[in-house]
């Protein structure tokens, strides 16, 4: 079916419900592009669940950061006590390796990869206390650096790589609720 547009059509002169019209021809057009070739539904259909090796320490409220040599950093998180333990897992070996721990215990924070390939760790709480401190860990080293704390202490925040390399970190919550503040590393 060819759709052409008539602009010298003239205007109707009793509206005829046109957002039905049009979210049909919408729904229509997203429905062919879905059964076309071009839509890669085939990447979906074949997907499955399979398991790999447990990580080493049990723990939630943690973050997973892909390295760039396609290793997983896991940080930090809880069990019943919040851990500065990390490790790293190999999508190729099917393997965990414990590596260097955090200088501070923290669940509830951020993990963001940076543009030289490691990772900056922010916020966070840790056994009641609400984290403004952060940290970087350089893969290559298996070390961790304290670098300057965030001027505002949160946690449940978003960081975001910025095409610039900073990283933006907005809201989250702190002791008297939630955050609209934002600030840039």
């Amino acid at each position: 079916m060819n759709i052409t547009w008539h602009p010298h059509l003239t205007r109707l002169s009793a509206p005829r419900h046109g957002r039905l019209v049009l979210l049909a021809l919408l729904a229509a057009f997203l429905l062919s592009i879905a059964s076309s070739t071009a839509f890669p539904q085939r990447a979906f259909a074949a997907a499955t669940w399979a398991s790999v090796a447990p990580m080493n320490a049990a723990r939630k409220l943690f973050t997973m950061t892909v390295l760039p040599n396609g290793k997983v950093l896991v940080a930090g998180g809880k069990t019943w006590v919040y851990t500065a333990s990390a490790e790293v897992y190999d999508p190729n070996a099917n393997t965990w390796t414990t590596v260097a721990s955090m200088h501070t215990a923290r669940a509830y924070h951020t993990a963001t990869l940076l543009p030289n390939g490691k990772v900056l760790v922010a916020g966070g709480g840790s056994n009641s206390s609400l984290l403004a401190s952060a940290e970087v860990y350089d893969p290559n080293a298996n070390t961790w650096t304290t670098v300057a704390s965030m001027n505002t202490g949160r946690y449940s925040h978003t960081a975001t790589l910025l095409p610039s390399g900073k990283v933006l970190v907005a809201g989250g919550q702190n002791s008297g609720g939630p955050l609209t503040s934002a600030e840039v590393y």
